[in-house]
């Protein structure tokens, strides 16, 4: 092999595996979702906005900085297992461009296998798609004694999501606020400060990704 293959050999070398490496860096972009559209927040007491004042729920904060019609589904308690099955009604009911679901503390915290909350959510969104609706999914903490006593991290199964139902995720917003104790009215609810940084996180997210 000469000096001129064996570079041009490496050069291709290189150029595939930078291709590889921007592809890992990539997130799924949304199509915009323009003001007064229709857009579901589907989830538990975090979205149902536990821990603060009617109005100081994400749901409405986000409502308020992108003009969008939203909906706050989120039921207090509620678990995946137990959320995919009232999703069809709400999606045939409010027909969304967009549905954004914080969903799985609760099983966590029943000690639900991981695997089992995985899947449970992979319908959620799955059924998400089925109607045309746009999917975004907040990465909730996966709960253990380290996680409750340090910083919290989400639980792994969002991302895992993530890459192969190809939808977006918006991680480490929700546990940066669990992380700090001023921002919580407890141990695993946000208060009213917290839940405006989980609103701001959750907008920078839809806007870089294109929604906005």
């Amino acid at each position: 092999m000469t000096t001129f293959t064996k570079s041009v050999g490496c050069l291709a070398l290189s150029g595939l595996l930078l291709l590889l490496l921007a592809g890992c860096g990539q997130h799924p972009k949304l199509q915009p979702v323009p003001p007064g559209a229709s857009v579901l927040a589907f989830g538990d007491s975090v979205t149902f906005g536990t821990g603060a004042l009617t109005g100081e729920d994400w749901p409405t904060l986000l409502a308020q900085k992108t003009g969008w019609r939203i909906i706050n589904a989120g039921i207090p308690g509620d678990t995946a297992e137990q959320a995919k099955y009232r999703l069809p009604d709400l999606l045939a009911q409010d027909r969304p461009a967009l549905v954004i679901i914080e969903i799985g503390g609760n099983d966590f915290l029943k000690r639900t296998p991981q695997p089992e909350v995985k899947e449970d959510i992979r319908q959620i969104i799955q059924a998400v798609k089925g109607v045309g609706a746009q999917a975004v999914l907040v990465a909730v903490p996966e709960w253990s004694l380290l996680n409750i006593l340090t910083s919290k991290t989400d639980a792994p199964i969002y991302q895992e999501l993530g890459k192969e139902e190809g939808v977006l995720v918006i991680g480490q917003v929700f546990s940066a606020v669990l992380s700090q104790p001023e921002l919580c009215a407890d141990r695993i609810h946000p208060n009213a400060t917290g839940y405006q940084k989980m609103a701001d996180g959750i907008y920078g997210a839809l806007k870089k990704a294109g929604a906005l």
